[in-house]
C-alpha cells in the first residue's frame, strides 16, 4: 500500500461498525477514489488476506469455478474490484448462509451494485453497502467538519472569515482524487484525469456493457460536463451523435454506474404546484469536469457563469461526501418550479427534516438570493431546519427566520 496517497477517510468508523455485525461489507465508489487503500489499511490491522480481480489469472479462475474459488477461501478476506466477477455473488451467498461470522468479507467495487440488481439482491440482508467518494475537503484538511450538523440544527453563529478568492478556483480544478492531488502541478493533475477517463471507459465500461459506440462515451461525458449543475436534457446530449435519445439515456446510466455522473432528483410536495420534475445533472467530481472541459484556474476565474456551474457541483459533491460518514442518512434533491424559483440543493433527513442550500460564486449576498429558500421554508413549515446561501464572502449573517448567508470555507473548517 502506498502511504503517499493516504488521507484520513472518515467513513472508516462506519466500516468498523459494519464489520462488527455484517458478514459482508461492500465499499463501492469510483475507481481510484481510495477503496483499495482503505480496505487494505483496515485489513492490515485486522488480519485480512487480499485478492484483486484486476489480476487476469485470478479473475479467470474465479469465473471458471466460482463455488470452488469461494470454498477455498479461509479466514477473513478482501476481494477487490468484485464487480468484475459477477458470478461470485451467488457463491458468496451460499458460503455466508453456512457461516454468518461478522466481518468475514470486505468487498470493493468500482461499479454501483445498487444499479445492478442481480448482484445486490443475491446478498440482500447479508451485506452492508458503504459509498466511498473521492476525497472531501474536510479529509484534505484533516478535520471532520460540522457543517451538516450545524445545518440541521440551524446553528450558524455570526462571525467573519477570510475570503477564498482564487483558492476556491484552485480547489475546484484540483478535484478530490488522491492520485491526482499527489501530482505537483495543475498541468500534471489534468493529464492524470485525462488518462483516468480514457482507462475507465476502455476497461470498466467495456466490461459492464457491450455497446456499439464506445468512442462516443468520452464525448458524451465532456458534453455532460458542460451541462453540470443544469437540468438534465437528453435531447441536447443526443444532438451531436448519430444515435437515438434512448441510447444516449442508456449510455448516461452506464456512466452513472461507474460514478462519473450523478442525477439529482427533484424534490416535490403536494403543497406546491407547477414544480419541475426533471433531475439535475452533476459530474461526480469537479476535477474530472474541469479536465474534460480544459478549464484552468485562470479560465475559471475569468468565466463567472462556468465558475457558478462548477462551484455548485463542487459544493454538492462536498456535501454528499460529508453525508457519507454521518450516522443519520441524508437524501439529496433540487427544487425548482415553472416560474424559475429554485433551490440548488435540498437535503432531507430522518423525520423528514429539510434544509436548503443555494450556491453563489459572488462575494456579496442580497435578500433576493433567498427567494427559493423562503418558498421552501414557507411550504414545509416546522420541517424546515435552515436555508443557507453559501458564498465566497467574509461574514456569517442571518437573513431572517432560519435563513443565513454563510462563507463557503465553513464547509471544511472545524467550527
Amino acid at each position: 500500500m502506498n502511504e503517499t496517497f493516504f488521507y484520513p477517510r472518515f467513513i472508516q468508523e462506519r466500516m468498523h461498525e459494519a464489520l462488527a455485525d455484517s458478514p459482508v461489507v461492500l465499499v463501492h465508489g469510483p475507481r481510484q477514489c481510495g477503496k483499495s487503500t482503505l480496505a487494505r489499511k483496515i485489513g492490515d490491522l485486522e488480519g485480512y488476506s487480499y485478492l484483486t480481480f484486476d489480476d487476469d489469472v485470478l479473475r479467470a479462475a474465479a469465473s471458471a469455478d466460482p463455488m470452488g474459488f469461494v470454498g477455498d477461501l479461509s479466514g477473513k478476506v478482501i476481494l477487490d474490484e468484485v464487480q468484475r466477477v459477477p458470478e461470485l455473488f451467488t457463491s458468496l451467498k451460499v458460503t455466508i448462509d453456512r457461516n454468518r461470522t461478522p466481518g468475514r468479507f470486505i468487498l470493493t467495487g468500482s461499479a454501483n451494485v445498487l444499479l445492478l440488481p442481480t448482484l445486490a439482491d443475491s446478498l440482500a440482508g447479508r451485506m452492508e453497502i458503504l459509498r466511498l467518494h473521492p476525497l472531501a475537503q474536510t479529509e484534505l484538511a484533516g478535520v471532520r467538519g460540522y457543517f451538516l450538523d450545524n445545518l440541521f440544527s440551524s446553528n450558524f453563529t455570526p462571525g467573519s472569515h477570510q475570503r477564498l478568492g482564487i483558492e476556491l478556483a484552485e480547489r475546484i480544478v484540483a478535484g478530490g482524487y488522491p492520485a491526482a492531488l499527489a501530482r505537483l502541478t495543475p498541468r500534471r493533475r489534468s493529464a492524470w484525469y485525462r488518462d483516468y477517463i480514457e482507462t475507465l471507459v476502455q476497461r470498466d465500461v467495456r466490461h459492464l456493457a457491450r455497446i456499439s459506440a464506445l468512442d462516443a462515451l468520452p464525448r458524451l461525458l465532456t458534453l455532460a460536463a458542460s451541462q453540470t449543475a443544469r437540468l438534465l436534457n437528453i435531447s441536447d446530449l443526443a444532438s451531436p451523435f448519430q444515435v437515438s435519445r434512448p441510447t444516449i439515456r442508456d449510455y448516461l446510466t452506464l456512466l452513472g454506474n461507474v460514478f462519473l455522473v450523478d442525477e439529482l432528483p427533484p424534490w416535490h410536495t403536494n403543497r406546491l404546484s407547477r414544480l419541475i420534475k426533471t433531475p439535475k445533472l452533476h459530474l461526480g467530481d469537479s476535477g474530472v469536469a474541469c479536465s474534460l472541459l480544459g478549464v484552468t484556474v485562470d479560465t475559471l476565474m475569468a468565466d463567472r457563469q462556468l465558475m457558478g456551474q462548477l462551484l455548485e457541483t463542487f459544493v454538492y459533491q462536498e456535501l454528499r461526501r460529508q453525508a457519507g460518514w454521518r450516522e443519520v442518512p441524508t437524501r439529496f434533491y433540487h427544487f425548482r418550479d415553472k416560474d424559475g424559483v429554485e433551490v440548488d440543493i435540498v437535503l432531507e433527513t430522518e423525520g423528514h427534516q429539510l434544509s436548503g442550500i443555494e450556491v453563489k460564486a459572488a462575494a456579496t449576498v442580497t435578500a433576493a438570493d433567498f427567494r427559493g429558500l423562503r418558498k421552501l421554508r414557507d411550504a414545509t413549515g416546522e420541517r424546515f431546519c435552515a436555508g443557507v446561501v453559501l458564498y465566497d464572502g467574509e461574514m456569517t449573517v442571518s437573513f431572517g427566520d432560519r435563513l443565513f448567508a454563510v462563507p463557503i470555507r465553513t464547509l471544511w473548517e472545524e467550527r
